[in-house]
């Protein structure tokens, strides 16, 4: 019988969050882009409850793991040294834009891609593309010097990548989560986020605690996020090698299988309706895919990667982030539904709240 070496089973758990993340992201349609768009539209708080729940929960239970397995999350990514807040800026105003445009986050496409709909491979091919293309190739040589530009990370370092109280940002949060949700009974409707945001402290007990018992391979410390891992994957698909496959990778397998097998059982999601809108939906998706995949790594991550994953950290940068990639976002869906270039297939709605939409 064979025995799993460590970092084997770090990529059998990878896979596992990812399946059970995009299984659930796949029955309730969990979408940070998507939330921006249901209030604009419809006025309709309940993804966007959903995404709150997430974080509060991401960031209560990864301080608890951090706290009995006393693991330092400072080692992460998320408090790089000599951060560069306009860096991360930037990043997130790209990235806001681009998953306005192509109708959808990094994680989104994943989900869209698995449940049937080919266009969000575009983009997931782009989004790899220029995300790689700015880690490692062209794009990094045209950004190095906004990245290391010693004078915007010396203004950065007067603020420094501080560490957010948790009392401070959990009240914030409930009291976002209160004014978004309005009713108490509607809370149990929240499952998504709870077990989304229980899954990122899993991740880091994965690869803080199980991963650092490795001794064949050195498992760096990872939660969940997906523009870096896209580019990884598609770069494991090209240059085949199993010894490269790592946890990110494994987690971006695993949100495909699990959004693919809940879309056998929750068939209700179909995208093709995008088409009526009259959109120049091939373009719309490259420009949107390239700049996610250029954003997500100036930004240090994507909505989840930041958002859920970055936040549960409690760095400074993830909050600048995410609120840079909501704020462009935000001013994308309304200069898209201006034009009526704002896609909506289906209402996203508290059961007990069914107002009249017009559309």
């Amino acid at each position: 019988m064979h025995e799993f070496e460590i970092y084997e089973i770090i990529n059998i758990l990878g896979f596992l969050i990812g399946l059970a993340f995009g299984a659930i992201a796949q029955k309730q349609q969990f979408c940070f882009s998507g939330s921006i768009k249901d209030f604009i539209l419809t006025k309709s708080t309940m993804r966007g409850s959903s995404v709150i729940m997430a974080m509060l929960i991401a960031i209560i239970s990864t301080y608890i793991v951090a706290l009995v397995y006393e693991l330092d999350l400072t080692q992460s990514n998320y408090y790089k040294e000599n951060i560069n807040y306009f860096a991360i800026i930037l990043g997130g105003v790209l990235f806001g834009i681009g998953m306005m445009l192509s109708d959808g986050c990094s994680n989104r496409h994943l989900i869209k891609f698995a449940q049937g709909d080919i266009n969000s491979l575009i983009v997931l091919v782009f989004i790899a593309i220029f995300g790689y293309a700015t880690a490692k190739g062209l794009l990094a040589e045209l950004f190095n010097p906004i990245i290391n530009n010693p004078t915007l990370i010396q203004w950065s370092s007067y603020i420094g990548n501080v560490t957010m109280n948790i009392y401070v940002l959990s009240a914030a949060l409930l009291v976002l989560l209160y004014f978004l949700v309005k009713k108490i009974k509607r809370l149990p409707t929240l499952w998504d986020g709870v077990l989304i945001g229980l899954l990122i402290a899993v991740s880091w007990y994965v690869t803080g605690v199980i991963g650092q018992e490795s001794m064949e391979r050195v498992i760096e410390l990872n939660g969940v996020t997906f523009v870096y891992p896209a580019a990884k994957t598609m770069e494991f698909f090209t240059y085949y090698q199993i010894s490269e496959l790592n946890f990110p990778i494994s987690l971006v397998f695993g949100v495909l299988a699990g959004a693919f097998i809940m879309s056998r059982f929750n068939r209700r999601y179909s995208f093709g309706c995008t088409a009526s809108k009259g959109q120049h939906k091939l373009k719309y998706n490259i420009i949107g895919g390239s700049l996610m995949g250029t954003g997500g790594i100036l930004a240090i991550g994507c909505t989840v990667g930041q958002g859920l994953t970055g936040m549960s950290t409690l760095a400074l940068s993830s909050l600048v982030a995410i609120i840079s990639i909501f704020i462009s976002g935000t001013i994308t869906a309304l200069i898209l539904d201006k034009k009526s270039k704002l896609p909506m297939c289906f209402i996203f709605e508290w059961k007990d709240n069914a107002p009249d939409y017009q559309i």
